[in-house]
């Protein structure tokens, strides 16, 4: 592990601990249908009490001292805890961090009735939530949200069409981003049983719930809404900056464990009459994976810093730490296959299930190219 900033260190490092418990959990998980799993996932984060960790300490969250803003939640500690459990298994990763990302514009949208209400719930794996932004027609171009909200008395009613919505059929609650007006957007909580919200659940390389939520006049209370009306932007893109560096942490995960799988493969492996850990062509791949993958730590550790000290440097730093992590991943992960050959490809095993849970980390929370977009403004203007 990192080194920690002392005033997270020992909470954190016992969280870390946790996660390291659940090595027996991989087969479990793997035979279970994507729902169970995601479920068991959940249930396994939020009894070791890593769930707390993606809620404000104001909220029934972890203590997380030493922040440049008090109500908010660590991007090291998310950084550390998503690297150990995308090491794990990708499902572990994935539902610790959607209870963070789904429910954190209630923290941004300082609707603090409904924070007492339901971030307790959510920092104790009680209620599942989830993050309902992109379109069809709108992922990376967030302008380009269609689904619209109509003010109706004291509520809204909300119509539109939300697709790649992780946790989509099993989340208690979704937060919306909706049209309010001509260049206006304004930021919603939506209970999934509302009348008027239907889920299509579809499948993606890596197996977990997602799928498109469908709002035809769902009636919202005002008191639902996140933010000031036309705030949502800011709502949205204040998520996204406080979770982004953690994808490229998870993506550090994904990579170390494929290191893992290949120094063990080419260690046990004989052809040709000796391991093939003695053929100096592997040797080197092996060298160049461990080096990149800590080069990518390093950029997570410099973009986490940045961001909890709320620096201005934080964008490009994050970008940079996206963009590379991932990327990397990807790199390390296929290497990984090639060093297992057949088995390799065969479905059941390790490094076949990283091959496919890291290739949308290259998309989601913005792409390598919004990143590079990004970086190329901080340097050129």
């Amino acid at each position: 592990m990192q080194a920690l900033d002392p005033a997270l260190g020992q909470a954190l490092r016992q969280a870390l601990r946790q996660a390291q418990a659940f090595e027996a959990l991989e087969c479990e998980l793997d035979r279970l249908d994507e729902t169970a799993s995601a479920r068991r996932a959940l249930r396994a984060v939020a009894e070791a009490g890593l769930t707390a960790w993606t809620v404000p300490h104001e909220f029934a969250g972890a203590d997380a001292q030493g922040l440049s803003n008090p109500g908010a939640v660590s991007v090291r500690a998310l950084c550390a805890l998503r690297r150990e459990l995308a090491f794990r298994h990708g499902m572990l990763d994935l539902m610790f961090v959607e209870q963070g990302l789904g429910s954190y514009p209630i923290v941004l949208g300082r609707n603090r009735a409904l924070a007492l209400e339901t971030l307790p719930r959510v920092a104790r794996g009680e209620l599942v939530s989830a993050f309902a932004l992109t379109e069809p027609e709108a992922g990376s171009s967030l302008t380009q949200t269609s689904t619209q909200a109509v003010r109706d008395g004291q509520d809204w009613l909300l119509t539109g069409h939300k697709t790649f919505i992780s946790n989509a059929g099993i989340a208690d609650f979704y937060t919306v981003m909706a049209r309010t007006a001509e260049q206006q957007f304004t930021m919603f909580f939506v209970p999934a049983r509302t009348a008027g919200v239907r889920v299509e659940r579809f499948e993606v390389l890596a197996p977990h719930p997602i799928g498109d939520v469908h709002l035809d006049r769902v009636r919202v209370p005002d008191q639902h809404r996140l933010g000031d009306v036309g705030a949502g932007m800011q709502v949205a893109l204040g998520t996204l900056a406080t979770f982004r560096t953690s994808v490229a942490a998870a993506a550090n995960g994904f990579a170390r464990r494929a290191l893992q799988e290949s120094t063990e493969r080419l260690r046990t492996r004989v052809q040709f009459g000796k391991p093939l850990a003695s053929f100096q062509a592997l040797r080197f791949d092996v060298a160049e994976m461990d080096m990149r993958t800590r080069a990518a730590e390093l950029l997570v550790d410099e973009a986490a810093r940045l961001v909890d000290a709320g620096v201005p440097e934080s964008a490009a730093a994050v970008a940079r730490a996206k963009l590379f992590a991932t990327e990397n991943a990807a790199w390390v992960c296929d290497r990984a296959v090639q060093h297992w050959g057949g088995l390799g490809v065969k479905r059941g095993s390790a490094v076949e299930r990283l091959y496919r849970d890291v290739r949308a980390l290259r998309i989601y929370e913005g792409t390598s190219e919004i990143q590079k977009l990004v970086l190329a403004k901080e340097l050129l203007g």
